[in-house]
């Protein structure tokens, strides 16, 4: 038997409703029927106390038995439903702690294996810190037939960098303590990837605050929300382990003809353990040991 506390056919309907948000919350896009229980079950492992699952009300989906888990119709059909979807909760939990991701991603953290999301959520605050950068990192198995694979998923080893993320207003200097940063298969094919999507920087969790809205790139409209750090020291990071990139390489027209394999000289195994993303760089501990 579920735990599901309501189900809803749309986010309108979500919206109207006055069901009550525990936090830290988990929102998952799901955008097709691929890894969406392994997606599930890795976030209740993390310790989130509640789960907004946004799906198509036609796709079958076998929900947790051990966290309330809210269910509305939902659909990645338009340029703006991701900030919809993910706007739409927060708007229904002020001051919560929230996380979003789409299936077949799996957030890490550092120390994840011995540590709940709260317990970190609860370190970051104290710092004085309401969001959180994550690096999406892309994962591929090794035969380019079979993308989506969790047991022989690798991951690249090298090929990251960042750049300076341009401010509109001020063209003389670049945003304080923002950054663009790339790789991974976005970095790779990128012929394959149209220049807005190339990037690899999501603020993957952040504290929902009335009048502060997720935008369609991935940002914040609160510049704070946006950067990487505090003026003061270096804070926490966190990665989010993703086979999405992969699985759009291999069904998009434009491309499932022209990859033969996604591996290279510096593809490695992943290990599904957050040593090996604080080893690649791919996140940071920052104070919290």
């Amino acid at each position: 038997m579920t735990n599901t506390i309501a189900t809803y056919d749309d986010l309108a309907a979500f919206q109207r409703s006055e069901t009550t948000l525990k936090g830290p919350v988990a929102i998952v896009l799901v955008e097709d029927t691929v890894e969406v229980q392994s997606t599930l079950d890795h976030l209740v492992k993390l310790g989130f106390a509640t789960l907004v699952v946004m799906a198509r009300p036609s796709d079958v989906i076998e929900l947790p038995d051990t966290v309330p888990t809210i269910r509305v119709g939902w659909r990645n059909d338009r340029v703006g439903a991701v900030p919809a979807a993910v706007n739409a909760v927060a708007e229904n939990g002020p001051g919560l702690w929230m996380h979003y991701c789409f299936n077949a991603e799996y957030l890490f953290f550092p120390f994840c294996e011995t540590r709940r999301v709260g317990e970190m959520l609860a370190f970051h605050t104290e710092e004085r810190r309401f969001s959180m950068l994550t690096y999406v990192v892309d994962l591929y198995g090794a035969d380019v037939g079979n993308a989506v694979d969790r047991d022989g998923a690798h991951l690249d080893a090298s090929g990251y960098y960042a750049s300076v993320r341009p401010d509109p207003e001020n063209h003389n200097h670049p945003k304080e303590r923002q950054l663009d940063f790339h790789g991974g298969l976005r970095w790779r094919f990128e012929e394959h990837v149209p220049a807005h999507r190339r990037r690899i920087d999501r603020i993957g969790l952040f504290r929902a605050k009335p009048g502060v809205a997720l935008l369609d790139d991935h940002t914040f409209t609160e510049p704070e929300y946006n950067t990487y750090s505090c003026p003061w020291h270096n804070n926490l990071t966190a990665a989010i382990c993703s086979f999405r990139a992969a699985k759009a390489l291999t069904t998009n027209a434009g491309s499932r003809h022209d990859i033969d394999s996604f591996m290279w000289f510096r593809s490695e195994p992943f290990r599904w353990h957050s040593q090996q993303l604080l080893d690649l760089g791919l996140m940071e501990p920052g104070q919290w040991f």
